[in-house]
């Protein structure tokens, strides 16, 4: 499997950040470790693993990057105005900086001459990021795949709420999008996957919320609820990946 390492300076986060891309063509996808994670945590957990069939077959090109949850959603003792003033901020990096470099990538290794979309992907916090993510900016992300998240920032700011932590929760502001807004239109023309189980340590409240409002909008999100044999860990997460892999990439 073909590996890059980059090492660079972020103007939206005022530090240097790692991540690594793997693959050599592809469709691109944004992989969000679990909470507080690393970039090398898709190899170290074996995600490259589970995933190698579709990398090395060219169909798939992974960008893994850093998080910044220690600095904003885990910081339960932060003052919550600036913690997510940080995650914002970490937004930004992905849009402006993350985004683009495995965009252009993926255009000079397989040769095309428009920016594709790009899938983020996520388990348990990072499925959090990633559904926010697709949300907020479908025009930018080519649906998503979610495993275990929770959907509302009560999970990292509590009862605190302000114009940025709204931004932030999906089941507060998907609700309130109109239903002629132009995202509504781009939600209706990607696929995304949302998955969660009911076992230990799941918390699939916020993805049922989620369904509810999806089919209540008319967003043809995939949101699937396995059973109360599926925990919360990377054993179901490669079962997950391998079941719903293909029908994104079809």
């Amino acid at each position: 499997m073909e590996m890059q390492y980059f090492k660079e300076y972020s103007p939206a986060l005022g530090r240097e950040m790692e991540c690594k891309v793997y693959g050599h063509a592809g469709r691109p996808m944004l992989f969000i470790p679990c909470q507080d994670g690393r970039f090398f945590d898709f190899e170290n957990y074996h995600m490259a693993e589970t995933m190698a069939p579709w990398i090395e077959a060219g169909q798939l090109m992974v960008l893994s990057v850093d998080t910044m949850d220690k600095e904003s959603w885990s910081d339960k003792d932060g003052d919550p105005y600036w913690r997510i003033r940080r995650y914002e901020q970490w937004i930004h990096y992905l849009t402006d900086e993350a985004v683009p470099l495995i965009q252009h990538i993926a255009c000079e290794r397989n040769g095309w001459d428009r920016l594709p979309g790009v899938i983020p992907f996520g388990c348990s916090l990072g499925a959090t990021h990633a559904v926010n993510l697709y949300l907020r900016h479908p025009d930018i992300f080519d649906g998503c795949l979610a495993l275990s998240g929770i959907y509302t920032s009560e999970y990292g700011f509590g009862h605190y709420m302000d114009e940025v932590v709204y931004l932030n929760s999906p089941v507060d502001y998907l609700p309130g999008t109109p239903d002629d807004h132009p995202y509504m239109q781009l939600y209706r023309s990607k696929k995304a996957v949302i998955c969660c189980g009911r076992g230990d340590w799941e918390q699939p409240e916020t993805t049922i919320r989620l369904k509810q409002i999806c089919e209540q909008k008319g967003i043809p999100i995939w949101v699937d609820i396995w059973g109360t044999d599926v925990v919360h860990d990377w054993p179901w997460w490669y079962k997950q990946v391998v079941y719903f892999l293909p029908y994104l990439l079809n």
